[in-house]
């Protein structure tokens, strides 16, 4: 609605103003109250003051201008030069209508699909997952499945940290102990890096060997592949099973680890000498570009070698983009990692830029989070100050949704409690870090995330519930949901008129990558139906117009399974 609302107005705007189409720009937004109409065209002011007209004046002129159609009851001028559209409550009925019997059709495929590389998670191997790694691998989780769900080829990396000095460390201690031993110690993989980084800092002898075998490592040593590969395979499967936990579709098809590239480094390393961006700075090999600059105005480097040989993470994104680029076909490369590296991928996107690693039209965008905080407005991490495990913090709210499902349904059976209690543990979880800016830090809170009110998990597949409780109910009856919509009251109308911009609210996260729009929009969408459910009686409503009301609340409960399915949440039909 809002693309073709902004078509029909910026037509109209130009043939009343004589400019260009390119030109124009409508700014059709959702109106910001009620009485305003449904939509609002913001765009003739900024026109207005361009050719010295009265603003009033040149919105009357695009008024006039827009021709009658299907999608238009109402045009008002309001304020300056606002225009209010109101929509036509027999277009409304009919997209309804369309939807009951089609609804893979409430999510409009793009026209243009992209090949879309989303780099997320990326665990590093040497430890168990921590609660550090939930955002990114929930947020980019989101990302791929809405890009997806819009039609776009969406293609997972998980670029996991298996490489590296810290492995030396770990295989000699794997090294030193007895079979039985290791696979005791591997078990809990944090325990086992602890000890580890002890006897490094600790015990010289422990250390040199660890050093050793680092080169043997680099250089394709045998017995140091093995062990290595060992303690990958239990990493990944630590990894898996908190993925699976979450309900996360990364798998380990989708890995593509740092030691993947490890080949092409010293690659990386000609083709930027080739391309005379390789500067030489204290033994070090730096790309130096104009644009990077420390406060005191000296340049930043990008340092891709280091004095000893070796290379840097700069190094492997460098690789990673390339691949990405040149052999994935991306057009459009997203990286969902910690704002704080913000600064490491503005500087790497513009050398992968410029050394021609990638197209010009290739769109490399760091997907930025900020931080789950405790409530000390620190990094969120255990009483005794350690990290918190994501598979602990996980099981610990699924426990605490089995005491609150066991409070308020005491006699529910304990395996349905059990069932229900972990869909609403994950749920709360992931959607209490999905509703938030990603960009913005975030106080973790367990009262307020298993919540059955405000903008919650529980608050929504409780509302799904609902409905599906209703549906049940008639069906008894022999009551059906109609497909033939018909709007009749006006809580009625603003529910229909909700469901119709989910597809707009997708289209726009497509651009944006904020999962919280869609949270946003779901919590409306719940809040919105609730009210219809209060003034607009289903239940004794006459025939017709009972199938009608009950069609509408069902398309409300699929577009609420389809949006908590791209958020990556099982909706519930009891709770």
């Amino acid at each position: 609605m809002k693309s073709r609302l902004d078509v029909i107005v910026s037509e109209a705007m130009s043939q009343a103003s004589g400019m260009a189409a390119e030109e124009i720009n409508a700014q059709v937004i959702y109106a910001t109250r009620p009485e305003f109409g449904d939509y609002q065209a913001n765009g003739v002011m900024a026109i207005a003051k361009r050719l010295g007209k009265k603003p009033r004046d040149l919105a009357q002129e695009v008024v006039d201008a827009i021709p009658g159609n299907d999608l238009i009851a109402k045009l008002e001028i309001a304020g300056p030069g606002f225009i209010n559209i109101t929509l036509a409550d027999e277009w409304l009925n009919k997209q309804a209508s369309e939807y009951r019997t089609a609804p893979s059709n409430l999510i409009a495929r793009l026209d243009s699909p992209q090949t879309i590389v989303v780099d997320y998670s990326s665990p590093n191997l040497a430890k168990e997952m921590h609660v550090g790694h939930l955002r990114g691998t929930i947020i980019g989780d989101a990302i791929v499945r809405i890009q997806s769900a819009l039609g776009n080829n969406v293609i997972r990396q998980n670029h996991v940290g298996d490489w590296g000095t810290q492995f030396g460390m770990l295989i000699a201690h794997l090294e030193s102990l007895g079979n039985q031993e290791a696979s005791r110690s591997l078990a809990d993989l944090e325990v086992f890096y602890r000890e580890a980084k002890q006897r490094f800092d600790s015990e010289p002898e422990f250390a040199e060997t660890a050093r050793s075998y680092v080169v043997k490592l680099q250089q394709g040593d045998p017995a140091c592949l093995e062990a290595w590969q060992r303690f990958i395979d239990e990493s990944l499967g630590h990894c898996q099973a908190v993925y699976d936990q979450l309900g996360v579709a990364l798998t380990q098809d989708d890995i593509r680890a740092e030691s993947f590239y490890n080949s092409d480094l010293p690659v990386i390393i000609e083709d930027l000498r080739k391309e005379k961006l390789l500067t030489e700075d204290d033994g070090a090999n730096c790309v130096f570009l104009d644009e990077f600059k420390g406060k005191d105005g000296s340049p930043l480097p990008v340092i891709v070698q280091k004095r000893d040989g070796g290379y840097l993470y700069a190094t492997t994104d460098l690789a990673a983009i390339r691949f990405r680029g040149k052999e994935l076909k991306a057009d459009r490369i997203l990286y969902v990692v910690d704002a704080r590296q913000s600064l490491h991928f503005q500087q790497v996107f513009a050398v992968a830029h410029k050394a021609g690693f990638v197209s010009d039209n290739c769109e490399l965008t760091h997907i930025a989070y900020g931080t789950m905080m405790g409530e000390d407005g620190k990094p969120f991490k255990t009483r005794s100050g350690d990290t918190v495990k994501l598979r602990d913090l996980l099981d610990e709210s699924v426990r605490r949704a089995f005491d609150l499902v066991t409070e308020k349904n005491p006699d529910l059976a304990e395996e349905e409690r059990h069932k229900i209690a972990k869909t609403v543990g994950i749920a709360a979880v992931k959607y209490s870090d999905l509703s938030k800016n990603r960009t913005s830090d975030y106080i973790f809170d367990w009262r307020t995330m298993l919540s059955f009110d405000g903008n919650t998990a529980p608050y929504l597949l409780y509302a799904f519930a609902r409905i599906q409780s209703v549906i049940r109910r008639l069906a008894q009856e022999g009551v059906e949901p109609g497909n033939d919509i018909t709007v009749t009251a006006d809580a009625e109308r603003r529910l229909v008129l909700k469901i119709s911009q989910f597809s707009e609210v997708l289209q726009q996260m497509g651009k944006d990558c904020y999962p919280n729009q869609l949270c946003q929009y779901l919590y409306e969408l719940s809040g919105t139906f609730m009210k219809f459910y209060e003034s607009c009686p289903i239940l004794k409503a006459e025939p017709a117009q009972q199938a009608s009301r009950l069609g509408v609340a069902a398309l409300t409960a699929e577009v609420l399974k389809q949006g908590l399915n791209l958020l990556g949440i099982e909706p519930l039909h009891k709770m």
